[in-house]
């Protein structure tokens, strides 16, 4: 890991004025020489952070019988299929649990009522569930997302994902920076070429720009 990354973070940290709550750091990245109106050059990676993120991850789990039973403890909510039959018939319910969630997760037996009843509202947010297949451990899954970042420039040019908060060493904000880096140099079609400039700030305070 550069310590340019480093630098960057820990000025952004200093430069950042005092406020009475607890900021969030986050990346702003720019792309450049791609048709963002082509789906299939937009950025949209799942990627886990090492030193995590941070901030509290809103999970939701859709299981039945075992498999609620034990995501219960790790999950903020465990859904079965009756409380998806609700939602699918109360629309601002499931926006609202929607836009409130930040991961959902699903046995993969449930993936095809989960498209029939909250395609129309999670499909459009891309926050349609991670099938969990019937090998997987639930409990691990949601911990692995919790430390989860979604990186989705839709059809901008320049989109945010969130990387840690102010709280956090310096080293461990750069490092959770590094893996998104290599995530989007390895994954765009240029790779760096395909990167016009990386910056990092708090919530409230200024971007410092990131070296290539």
């Amino acid at each position: 890991m550069a310590d340019t990354i480093v630098d960057a973070v820990s000025r952004a940290l200093e430069e950042a004025p005092p406020r009475n709550f607890r900021e969030t750091v986050d990346l702003a990245i720019n792309l450049r020489d791609l048709d963002l109106n082509d789906p299939s050059q937009r950025v949209d990676e799942s990627v886990v952070l090492p030193s995590g993120t941070g901030q509290d991850t809103q999970i939701v789990v859709f299981a039945t019988g075992e498999t609620a039973l034990r995501a219960e403890d790790a999950a903020d909510q465990v859904l079965d299929g009756n409380d998806l039959e609700d939602l699918g018939d109360d629309t601002d319910a499931a926006k609202d649990l929607a836009d409130e969630t930040d991961f959902f997760v699903a046995e993969a037996s449930m993936m095809q009522d989960i498209g029939r009843y909250l395609g129309t509202v999670l499909g459009p947010r891309g926050k349609m569930p991670t099938p969990l297949q019937p090998d997987d451990d639930v409990v691990e899954t949601v911990n692995r997302m919790k430390n989860t970042v979604q990186l989705r420039s839709r059809d901008r040019r320049t989109f945010h994902t969130r990387v840690g908060a102010e709280d956090m060493s310096s080293d461990e904000i750069a490092e959770n920076i590094d893996v998104i880096i290599r995530r989007l140099e390895a994954d765009l079609e240029k790779g760096p070429l395909n990167i016009d400039g990386i910056y990092v700030k708090t919530t409230m305070g200024p971007s410092v720009e990131v070296p290539a």
